[in-house]
Formats: structure tokens, C-alpha cells, sequence
């Protein structure tokens, strides 16, 4: 046999107003997040970017302002040794004159000016310090500046043991050749850098290729950590300026922007906290996540109205369908009631004319003479006891006639499934013996009892022997009803020996108002009612069927009721709030 398409069909889902709220919420709130997630990325990638190169902008623009000190300050001390002899610039007055001009012109930049032969020895000199004749044959900053017609040396102590850098040049006089230099006030110099500032931890310094302070850095500055130890490495390119991000030296995730000075030999570096320098950003991530919770907060709130007006408008309408369901069923209950009472009436009939005629024959013989003889007296009681006989059986169909005629009782109650399939076969005996079929049934001994709705078991099994009487064409077919139990699950089974149901057909047979009868002999709502009432019992309904053997429909229903079953149209009350 082919299994029906579509036959066990999922029980309807139960509205909830706690899933509406979240799927509506979800559907309001994640097209916002997604966007503003975009959106926020593009601001904050914009925002860092323009972070990015204001700092280069501000870097390179300080930068120029640094080699341009430096490179001013070396030109001007080439301008003394070429506009001057030799003469002079031997005359310390002369270097005091020119020393004190230089330092009203550039605010004191200048400490000292001094003439050095190519033996080393300061042979004139200007300045604060004792200095005249000092040797520097051994100083490093000598060599490289008799090596370079043009030198700026790097900061040291020197002799006189304070922070100081040298610019010097080359001034050749006859066949000897002198080095003019100058000493350039470190405070003047770190002036450039140290009032380099934006927000609250910024700040500036330089340092050398050999990873030596030029100035003096406001806060701790670790030059042996990334990225400076990357870039004197040479893993960063030290050519062009440089914004790298890292952790300084107390582990706080900073930026560091570099600019190469000094054709590189030098750098200048701007570090600062990164939540500083990005500070406006952080304050619109914040605004734009206390906006988001505002939002979302509200479109809940929103979303729970929506689903609690429309949980109260799905539960009138469920209240609606239930009411509906009810008359369909009590609809189909009366058309069977109309049909049983037809065959009852000739069922009646039968032991009505039984029971006149017996009455007509006592009348008879309380008529003829003395009704106390022993023969009448004997004839009399066999009326009545068949009289009696009769009236029973009457009383029988009609009893079970009105039985089912009662109106549908949904409430759930313990019943017994072989006892239901007894009195539905005794109401459909009059129908099968005019059809010429033949009921047969096994049930089991053995079958527990489950909780269930007996008027609607009634209707249920009732249907399904109807529909399997009316399937058989021509007499001699059987119909058999099974009981059995399978685990949790009781099994009612009701076969017929007809003609068989398409497979076409099968996957629309519970449809409403779907039917294979003659129009009007079948209203198609049968079986969609019978599969209602299993579906709402907790159980499922099954159909298999072959063309030419016939077809079995198989009620599977759980021993115990489901939750809510005995009040239906209340399944609503518990979601809403």
C-alpha cells in the first residue's frame, strides 16, 4: 500500500506574543544595527583617517620647522665664515660682537662661536665658557666636521657637560683649513618639540638613528620597544613619515607618528594615547550605542503592542475557528443523525409490527372467555414477554440513537476504545445490512484506556465506518475495525475492501470540502473534521490505500490528553499578557 501524501500533517503552531515581540523586534532592530554597524564602521574609519593625517599634516609641518632651525642656523654661520677674513674672525672681540648680534636676532639660540684649526685647537672663541685653546682633536664631532664642509652634530655633553649640538663649516684660509662653529642652546632647540601638543597625552620629541634622545621627551619613552626599535631596524621605511599603533612603554595602546629630519639621521616622533587622540570617536560610538538601546528599547515596546493587539485579534479568530469547528462537527453529527434515524426507523419498525400484532392477539383472547385458563392464560404471557422482548429492542436503538444525538461534549474524560467501537458498530448495523456489508472487528483484549473526548470519538470512528461502507461498491465487501496499542500510542485502524483512492487524491483527502461522491451525497468536510478532532486529541492520522484492494485509515492517539485539549478555546489566555 501507498502512504498518503501529506497525511500527518504538523500540528498548527500556537501563536505567541513573547515570539511575535522578538520576531518583530528582530525584524526592526537588525536592518538599524546593521546599517549603523556600516555606517559607524565607515565614520569611524573616516574619522581615523582624518586623525591620521592631521597628525601627518602636523608632524611634517613641525618638521620642516625643525630642519629649517637647524638649516638657518648652519647657514648663518656659513655667512661668518665666508663674508669675513680669516683676520677677524681670529679676534675673539670680533666673534663677542658678531656672537651678541646673533643672539638678539634669533632670542638667544646661539651660546657660543668659536674657530678651530685642523689640529683641533679652538684658536678664538665667544661665549659663556672658558673655552679658548680647548683641544677637540680627540672629539668625534671634529672629525666628521673635517670630513663634511657642512655638519650638524648630534646632542652632547662635550666639555662643558650640558646638553648642546654643534653646527659648523669649513673655511679654508691660504693652505690651511678651519672650522667655524657654533653651539646651539639646547632649551631654545627643545622648545620646538616640547610644546607639541593635542589633547591630554601628546607629545613630541627627537631622537638619533643610534637611538639616542635629541630632546628631552615630557613623558617616559621607551626607545629599545616598537616601533622605534622597528623603525632604527629598518623594518619601517624611515624615508617618509610614518603612523604606526602599539603599546608604549606602561602597555596603553598609543599612535605614533614619525617624520624623518636631518635626511634621516634624525627622526620626529609624535606619541599619544590612542583613546585620547580618538576621543570624539569614542563619545559618538557611545552616543551611537545609548541611541541604539533608546531605539531598540523602543521598537520592543512598539513591537509588543503590535503583537499583543494582534495575539487578541488571533485569539477571537481562534475563538471564531473553534466555534466554527464546533458546528461543522455538530453539522455532520446531525447529517448522521438524519441518516441513522432513516435506517432506525425502519430498525423500529420491525419490532413495532411485532409488538401490535402480539397485542392484538392478547385482545384476541381476553375476547374469547375466561383469560385465566391455563391455555389462554399461557398464550398471554408469551405475548407479553415478546411484547417485552421487542420493547427492548426498541428501547436499544433508540438508546443508542440518542445517544450519539446528544450534543458534541469536548470535555476529556477516561474511555474505553473498544467500548466506543461497540456502540458505533450497533448504530451502523441497520446501514451495513441494507448495504450487504459485513463488519468485522478485531479488538484488543488487552487495550489501556486513554483520556480523550467520547462524543468526539464517536463522531471520529463513525465517519470513517460511513466513508468505508459508502467505499465499497456492490455487495459482499467487509469493513474491519482494529484496535491495538503501540508503546504510548493506542492504534484504531477502520479497512475497507472498496474500489481504493487514487494517489492523486490522497494527498488532498483531509482538505476541507474535498470529495470523490456524486454531487450532493458528500459535503467533503468528513475527514477534515475527523483529522481536526485526532489533531487536537494530540494524536495523527494516517491513510494508505491501493486501487482495487481498498484503503485503511490508521487514528493514532496518545493514552494521555494533551495539556489543554478539554478547553480549547483558551489556548490563547496564557500568551497573552
Amino acid at each position: 500500500m501507498t502512504p498518503a501524501k501529506g497525511a500527518d500533517h504538523p500540528p498548527a503552531p500556537r501563536f505567541s506574543v513573547r515570539i511575535a515581540v522578538v520576531v518583530l523586534a528582530l525584524m526592526i532592530i537588525g536592518p538599524l544595527i546593521i546599517s549603523g554597524a556600516v555606517n559607524l564602521y565607515q565614520f569611524r574609519k573616516a574619522y581615523r583617517s582624518k586623525v591620521t593625517n592631521e597628525l601627518s599634516v602636523m608632524i611634517e609641518r613641525h618638521s620642516v620647522t625643525v630642519d629649517s632651525f637647524i638649516n638657518d642656523r648652519l647657514s648663518d654661520v656659513r655667512v661668518i665664515a665666508r663674508e669675513h677674513p680669516i683676520e677677524r674672525l681670529r679676534q675673539p672681540e670680533f666673534l663677542r660682537l658678531v656672537l651678541n648680534l646673533m643672539r638678539e636676532e634669533y632670542h638667544g639660540a646661539f651660546v657660543d662661536l668659536g674657530l678651530v684649526n685642523s689640529d683641533g685647537i679652538q684658536v678664538a672663541y665667544a661665549g659663556p665658557f672658558n673655552l679658548h685653546m680647548a683641544d677637540y682633536s680627540g672629539a668625534p664631532w671634529f672629525h666628521e666636521a673635517m670630513a663634511s664642509e657642512n655638519f650638524v652634530s648630534d646632542v652632547f655633553a662635550g666639555l662643558r657637560g650640558t646638553p648642546h649640538f654643534i653646527v659648523a663649516t669649513q673655511r679654508r684660509f691660504d693652505d690651511e683649513l678651519f672650522v667655524v662653529k657654533a653651539t646651539i642652546d639646547f632649551e631654545a632647540f627643545n622648545a620646538l618639540v616640547e610644546n607639541l601638543r593635542i589633547g591630554h597625552t601628546g607629545f613630541a620629541f627627537i631622537f638619533n638613528r643610534e637611538g639616542n634622545f635629541q630632546t628631552s621627551p615630557r613623558f617616559e619613552v621607551a626607545l629599545n620597544r616598537s616601533p622605534y626599535v622597528d623603525l632604527l631596524e629598518g623594518r619601517i621605511r624611515s624615508d617618509r613619515i610614518t603612523v604606526v599603533e602599539g603599546e608604549d612603554v606602561f602597555l596603553r595602546r598609543s599612535i605614533f607618528t614619525i617624520a624623518p629630519l636631518k635626511q634621516g639621521r634624525w627622526f620626529l616622533c609624535y606619541q599619544q594615547e590612542t583613546s585620547d587622540a580618538f576621543a570624539e570617536l569614542q563619545g559618538v560610538q557611545e552616543f551611537a550605542v545609548v541611541l541604539l538601546i533608546i531605539v531598540s528599547l523602543a521598537a520592543v515596546f512598539v513591537g509588543y503592542l503590535i503583537s499583543r493587539n494582534l495575539a487578541q485579534r488571533l485569539a477571537q479568530a481562534d475563538h471564531v475557528r473553534t466555534v466554527m469547528t464546533h458546528q461543522d462537527i455538530e453539522t455532520g453529527r446531525l447529517a448522521s443523525i438524519g441518516e441513522l434515524a432513516a435506517g432506525s426507523a425502519h430498525e423500529i419498525n420491525t419490532p413495532g409490527a411485532i409488538m401490535v400484532q402480539e397485542a392484538g392477539w392478547i385482545d384476541d383472547l381476553l375476547g374469547e372467555g375466561d383469560p385465566c385458563s391455563g391455555e389462554n392464560l399461557e398464550e398471554i404471557t408469551r405475548a407479553v414477554g415478546q411484547i417485552r422482548t421487542q420493547g427492548d429492542r426498541c428501547k436499544e436503538i433508540t438508546y443508542k440513537l440518542l445517544s450519539f444525538a446528544r450534543k458534541t461534549d469536548p470535555t476529556v474524560r477516561e474511555v474505553e476504545l473498544n467500548k466506543i467501537v461497540d456502540e458505533v458498530i450497533g448504530l451502523t448495523s441497520q446501514k451495513t445490512r441494507y448495504a450487504n456489508v459485513h463488519i468485522a472487528t478485531e479488538l484488543s483484549s488487552d487495550l489501556p484506556t486513554i483520556q480523550a473526548s467520547p462524543s468526539e470519538l464517536q463522531q471520529v470512528l463513525l465517519n470513517l465506518v460511513n466513508n468505508a461502507i459508502d467505499a465499497i461498491e456492490g455487495p459482499g465487501g467487509t469493513v474491519t475495525v482494529t484496535t491495538s496499542h503501540d508503546g504510548d500510542e493506542i492504534v484504531l485502524d477502520v479497512s475497507d475492501t472498496g474500489k481504493g483512492i487514487p494517489e492523486a487524491n490522497l494527498a488532498r483527502i483531509f482538505d476541507p470540502f474535498f470529495t470523490t461522491k456524486p454531487v450532493g451525497q458528500g459535503t467533503g468536510l468528513g475527514l477534515s473534521i475527523c483529522y481536526g478532532i485526532v489533531e487536537k486529541m494530540g494524536g495523527r492520522m494516517t491513510v494508505e490505500s491501493e486501487i482495487e484492494k481498498g484503503t485503511t485509515f490508521s487514528v493514532f492517539l496518545p493514552r494521555e490528553a494533551p495539556a489543554g485539549e478539554a478547553d480549547h478555546e483558551s489556548d490563547f489566555e496564557g500568551e497573552l499578557p
